[in-house]
């Protein structure tokens, strides 16, 4: 259902293409919002996009590696002379390098690997997040979701009786940690404006990632994102959250 106060607002969604990003860009445009489908591949993007707009949906493609300054700064720029604003980003994409879930590696795995996964995971993250906040705080309510993961739980991880206890894949966990931090951080320095900011663990989705075993639809795992994206001004901030329960940090 379109609600009026979502009609017109503009939402940037990294990793849009497909899985989850795409997912959330569909329910986001079914909202009223215009969509900005953000992929490395422009031509990915544009597919993503018209299968929107045949939906009835209004999206727009935008090349973004957000490993690429340039590129960020080209995106940026672009969303500044279309619209003047972003009222919603959704910083949804994200690399898994280190080869399996159910692995104990933070003594063998690489450092190239580890810089790979931060580069994608919390580098372009924040880089993106920096440049796009101007245009973010010209929002009346301007809302950022940082798509993060149980995996990034310092408190389950260190619990034995966790169901993720034995999941220790490094690279991945310690740049989903690294995002929870800047969350907290970002939140705290934005707490006198209209933005709010929060992490959402999606679930254990059916996605590329996630994997054919996963317990979740892509439909369901898009709820968490989308309603933080779509937050009431009394909403949260600073939180990490999951179907609207927080998750331990």
């Amino acid at each position: 259902m379109v609600q009026d106060e979502l009609k017109n607002k503009v939402a940037l969604i990294t990793g849009a293409n497909k899985g989850l990003g795409l997912e959330m860009s569909r329910q986001l445009g079914q909202h009223g919002l215009t969509i900005l489908i953000a992929a490395r591949s422009l031509d990915a993007a544009k597919t993503a996009a018209s299968h929107l707009e045949n939906e009835g949906l209004i999206a727009h493609p935008i090349a973004l590696d957000i490993t690429d300054s340039t590129q960020i700064e080209s995106a940026v720029q672009q969303i500044s002379d279309s619209f003047g604003r972003l009222d919603v980003l959704i910083n949804n994409a994200g690399v898994f390098l280190d080869g399996d879930w159910l692995t104990s590696n933070a003594s063998s795995i690489s450092v190239d690997i580890i810089r790979q996964t931060f580069n994608t995971n919390f580098f372009g993250l924040v880089e993106l997040t920096q440049r796009a906040l101007p245009l973010i705080l010209n929002s009346p309510s301007g809302r950022i979701v940082n798509m993060s993961s149980i995996e990034a739980s310092l408190t389950l991880h260190a619990d034995p009786n966790s169901f993720i206890y034995d999941s220790k894949p490094f690279a991945y966990d310690a740049s989903k940690a690294a995002v929870n931090s800047f969350t907290i951080h970002l939140a705290h320095e934005l707490r006198n404006t209209p933005v709010k900011i929060n992490s959402a663990h999606p679930g254990w989705v059916k996605t590329e990632l996630g994997g054919e075993g996963a317990m979740m639809d892509i439909i369901s795992g898009a709820k968490t994102g989308v309603d933080l994206a779509i937050l009431p001004n009394d909403g949260p901030s600073g939180g990490f959250f999951h179907l609207g329960e927080p998750v331990a940090w």
